[in-house]
């Protein structure tokens, strides 16, 4: 089983002067603890549970860019990019630039959008869901065309592209891995199927049987468009949790974590994702990178 960490709050100690400093910090203590993958959300206002839009919130790609300079080693992705904040043949140019210059550790995480507020806030056109889903696949199919080194024209409902030339290529072969956020079974699901390499669940909102219900689904999907359900790497993220050495203050300690994620491996998780409440200090990677992560890497995920 992998692990990987999500940054999603980047109101720290010692404010906007320290931030850079920092965040540069935590992702090279997420590096040596030996974390396998870097996620940050793409979001241009900070979520209301995290504080709201008038709290810090770095913009995405540049955030990982930043963190793939003070790296060697551990993946990158957005937890996920929304179809409408960029036109798909620009992001294609950003995560395979992503990819370059950081040796082939860019993960393509995107999914429909869903924040009305910050596309509102910055003026971003916001169409009805049934449209941002058109367009969420019509940019997997843009995505996967420019990484295979087709530039011939694409005509879709939404974009249209004279020549979607991209050089330099990413460097992973045959793309950097698509991450589809969301769990639709309808749509999501089938587009993962379809296009994607990984899904992401989260486990605080469903219980365990929705989630093996959910791998069902996809297993279905993967069936219907002749595509080895093996393939799809199978990832959740879990907000917020606090790890210490003992427990305190109703913590979970490094026990209680391989614990929990013996239960995700046994459903058949392969790719678990975390945030820390104290992320900005050291104990929880020093616990994870002792205590946690060797274990962790040892998990026989089920299916596999």
């Amino acid at each position: 089983m992998r692990l990987g960490l999500q940054i999603p709050n980047y109101t720290f100690p010692g404010g906007q002067d320290q931030l850079g400093d920092t965040f540069g910090l935590i992702v090279e203590r997420a590096e040596r603890a030996g974390f396998y993958s870097l996620w940050v959300m793409d979001h241009f206002f900070q979520l209301r549970p995290l504080g709201g839009p008038e709290r810090d919130m770095l913009e995405g790609w540049s955030a990982l860019a930043y963190a793939a300079g003070r790296t060697h080693r551990i993946k990158l992705g957005t937890l996920v990019t929304g179809v409408t904040y960029r036109h798909p043949g620009i992001l294609v140019k950003m995560a395979s630039t992503l990819d370059v210059l950081s040796h082939g550790r860019a993960y393509f995480g995107i999914g429909s959008a869903w924040s009305e507020e910050e596309h509102h806030g910055l003026g971003i056109p916001f169409p009805p869901q049934a449209e941002r889903f058109e367009r969420l696949e019509e940019t997997l199919q843009i995505a996967l065309q420019m990484w295979s080194g087709n530039d011939q024209p694409y005509v879709g409902k939404h974009y249209q592209l004279g020549r979607p030339l991209n050089m330099p290529q990413a460097v992973q072969k045959p793309h950097p891995p698509i991450l589809i956020g969301g769990a639709g079974e309808k749509k999501t699901l089938r587009l993962v199927a379809q296009y994607g390499d990984a899904c992401n669940f989260d486990p605080q909102r469903i219980s365990r049987e929705e989630l093996q219900h959910k791998f069902v689904v996809l297993r279905q999907h993967c069936e219907a468009v002749g595509r080895p359900y093996e393939q799809i790497e199978k990832t959740t993220i879990e907000s917020m949790l606090y790890l210490t050495h003992d427990g305190r203050d109703g913590s979970l300690t490094p026990q209680a974590l391989v614990a929990h994620l013996k239960e995700l491996a046994d459903l058949g998780v392969d790719h678990a994702l975390i945030s820390l409440r104290n992320v900005q200090d050291s104990e929880p990677f020093d616990l994870l990178a002792t205590e946690v992560i060797p274990q962790v890497e040892q998990l026989a995920v089920a299916g596999r």
